[in-house]
């Protein structure tokens, strides 16, 4: 049984696949809003320095200019895997121009999340082939490290500049460009030629190499073409453009489509085409966070009168324990929450809606591997604890465990999606690939169930994950990639990760070890060894919040492959002979 968008959605326009990114969001050719001098697609939160869209525009001009010269790329000579550019940044108002600029030299963009230790971006450099690296301050020693052991020498390094406030102050900037400065070099320089693109360029030409765990694994480098991320963005607005042109913003944001929170990290794919090109495509002013702190947060919503949050469900939760203050804030503009990344319950959402019973609280569903959204809530259709109904352009089916296809409503299997944003495949690892795309259908690995609600509207119900990828606050951690590393400490003989429940972060890490012969101490003691061995090598997400639990042995099939569900059985069922609601 194939599920469909709701019929009261317009169809798809037909997505164009001889246009670059770039070009889709710059000209007005391709259906996004007008370019203006008085709109300001991109705002800090912190200081409010914002630039307007010709000066964007202008912008993104000149750096490609500077970046033509400098690494000796041209728009339409070479492959785009001679020109990938790597970005590890807090959130800034110039990343998404630094995007941009890349993909007008037909390159592509690589983003790290910030929480990267070293180790972990080095991979991502070694893996993507990055040939140059842009930063910022506060992540620079991360950067040499990494960039060191990747072979990109500190002359391939640039600086993207960040607020004082960030900074702590002034900061000397001596021995590295800057982007500020390569926009001004760029400004003396010619004109680059436009990109010259045949039927179906931007189809199979890659612009994002995104960095996810698939649906198992190590980290995989996820080949996201122009065509994918034009044809979420153009899913997105047909699927919300009828209700947001209903919900005109209020007071000073009358101006815009939408003035909407741009805190979650760019890197994120959520973020990256959700926020950063669906919102500025349609008119919408994005306001800039580096990093989520409730006070800014808040400060930021109440000075600029945001009225759309893009959130997580872990924000929400922080937000309904800090009721106090929130009551000290003007939140009056917010109209919308949209949470993903990982599932909001119905319990939390009808808390937050209880507080606020104006708020419209939707929630959606997507991948890296779909360029983003897949399904979403709408206004008039909101189920709590439902990831709304699939968009336009794609077509949904659940499999059952032994491979058939479900026909009925209610019973869970494999969601498997096909739609226009599917992406490429996984660079350089043609199993996965095969794996997770198949004839045309993309393999989620997440259990859901197809629901009627109140409306007689399907939506989509995300129930389990049948992959092994555990969430931190939706941001991913492999299993495969902690136990890899434990096994390197020398009081490990054996290991398996899971991701336990948790009220804060959604999940969290937890290790079941077979101690090696050699460990010496108390379980405590040792414990308390293996997880600085991780805390000591891996970003914040993926430490073992949930603890080191010692076994005598590590459930496998008679394959070799670890028994992770008998575990999480294992812990969930004592989890409820202690009482735990969780």
């Amino acid at each position: 049984m194939v599920f469909y968008p709701p019929r009261s959605i317009p169809p798809l326009p037909l997505v164009p696949d001889t246009i670059p990114v770039c070009d889709f969001m710059l000209d007005e050719a391709h259906g996004r809003c007008p370019l203006s001098s008085s709109l300001h697609p991109f705002t800090c939160g912190l200081t409010g320095k914002t630039y307007s869209w010709l000066e964007v525009k202008d912008r993104v001009d000149h750096l490609s200019r500077a970046l033509a010269r400098e690494f000796g790329w041209h728009p339409n000579q070479g492959s785009e895997w001679d020109k990938v550019a790597a970005s590890f940044l807090l959130n800034t108002i110039d990343t998404l121009p630094l995007f941009w600029a890349i993909h007008r030299l037909a390159g592509v963009a690589t983003p790290a999340n910030a929480a990267y230790s070293a180790a972990e971006l080095t991979h991502q450099l070694t893996d993507s082939k990055a040939k140059v690296l842009f930063t910022c301050i506060p992540l620079l020693r991360t950067a040499l490290e990494a960039a060191n052991k990747a072979g990109i020498p500190q002359s391939s390094i640039y600086l993207v500049d960040l607020p004082a406030e960030v900074l702590g102050g002034p900061q000397p900037l001596a021995g590295f460009k800057t982007l500020d400065q390569l926009i001004q070099q760029g400004k003396s320089l010619p004109p680059l030629e436009k990109l010259n693109w045949s039927p179906g360029q931007g189809a199979r030409t890659t612009a994002f190499l995104c960095y996810s765990s698939g649906t198992s694994g190590l980290p995989k480098g996820v080949m996201i073409s122009h065509r994918n991320v034009i044809a979420n963005s153009m899913q997105i607005c047909t699927f919300e453009n009828g209700f947001r042109e209903k919900l005109k913003p209020k007071g000073q944001s009358t101006q815009y489509f939408d003035v909407t929170l741009g805190l979650l990290p760019q890197s994120h794919i959520y973020a990256l085409v959700y926020i950063s090109h669906v919102g500025t495509y349609r008119g919408d002013q994005i306001i800039v966070l580096p990093k989520f702190e409730i006070k800014s947060y808040l400060n930021s919503i109440q000075r600029f009168r945001i009225s759309s949050l893009v959130i997580v469900p872990p924000i929400i939760i922080t937000m309904l324990r800090n009721k106090d203050l929130l009551a000290k804030h003007d939140l009056s503009s917010v109209e919308a929450v949209f949470t993903g990344a990982a599932p909001l319950g119905a319990e939390t959402a009808q808390e937050l809606q209880g507080l606020f019973p104006s708020w419209a609280i939707r929630q959606g569903y997507g991948l890296t591997e779909t360029s983003t959204v897949v399904s979403a809530s709408l206004p008039s259709d909101i189920w709590f604890g439902s990831s709304g109904s699939l968009l336009p352009g794609f077509e949904a089916r659940l499999i059952s465990p032994e491979g058939k296809e479900i026909l009925e409503y209610d019973t869970p299997g494999e969601l498997v999606v096909r739609g226009p944003s599917v992406v490429l495949g996984y660079l350089n690892n043609e199993k996965s690939t095969k794996e997770t795309f198949q004839g045309g259908w993309m393999h989620t690995g997440d259990e859901a169930v197809v629901r009627l609600g109140p409306r007689k509207t399907e939506h989509i119900w995300i129930v389990d994950r049948i992959k092994e990828l555990i969430k931190v606050k939706g941001m991913q951690v492999a299993p495969a990639e902690l136990e890899a590393h434990l096994l390197e400490h020398s009081m490990v003989a054996d290991c398996a990760v899971v991701g336990i429940l948790d009220e804060a972060a959604g999940e969290i890490p937890k290790a079941f070890v077979v101690k090696s012969p050699s460990a010496a101490g108390d379980d405590t003691t040792i414990a308390e060894a293996i997880k600085k061995h991780v805390e000591d090598h891996k970003a914040r997400h993926k430490w073992l919040k949930g603890g080191v639990e010692f076994i005598d042995v590590v459930p496998k099939s008679p394959s070799g492959k670890i028994l992770r569900r008998l575990l999480r059985d294992k812990e969930k069922e004592a989890r409820r002979k202690a009482g735990s609601k969780l």
